[in-house]
């Protein structure tokens, strides 16, 4: 399954991360075209589509997007989500003018807090009954 699912671009998030599932809360409830499917990491679809697009791996602490046959991580996945969502979100993607190493050092920041701000699960639990259609794998 190399490239992108069949039914659009594939967001790759940590799957324990109480951040993250916010972030695909939010996503889902902002996607006018349904356009996103997910899968967690830790899931075998997940670490199959790591290998394959990564292959040593992303950073632990990266959400992955494969989109038009292309990797995106941290905070190019981000702005390219958020261009993709109901207005006003995809002005966000202004912030693709500041140089790449210092969002993504923003990014990072966050990346190494987040389960210390936000928590984490012990396992990755199943998604709502009305996301599951999004999620693949």
């Amino acid at each position: 399954m190399r490239g992108d699912s069949p039914d659009g671009p594939i967001i790759l998030f940590d799957g324990v991360c109480n951040l993250c599932h916010g972030a695909v809360r939010f996503i889902v409830r902002r996607d006018p075209d349904a356009s996103f499917r997910f899968a967690p990491l830790e899931s075998a679809l997940g670490k199959r589509l790591v290998q394959e697009w990564a292959g040593h791996g992303p950073p632990a602490d990266s959400v992955l997007l494969i989109d038009g046959g292309k990797l995106y991580q941290r905070s190019d996945a981000a702005l390219r989500i958020a261009a993709r969502l109901r207005s006003p979100w995809p002005a966000i993607v202004m912030l693709g003018a500041i140089p790449r190493p210092l969002r993504d050092a923003a990014y990072d920041y966050v990346a190494r807090n987040r389960y210390r701000w936000f928590g984490r699960k012990h396992a990755c639990p199943a998604p709502d009954p009305e996301m599951l259609d999004r999620f693949i794998g």
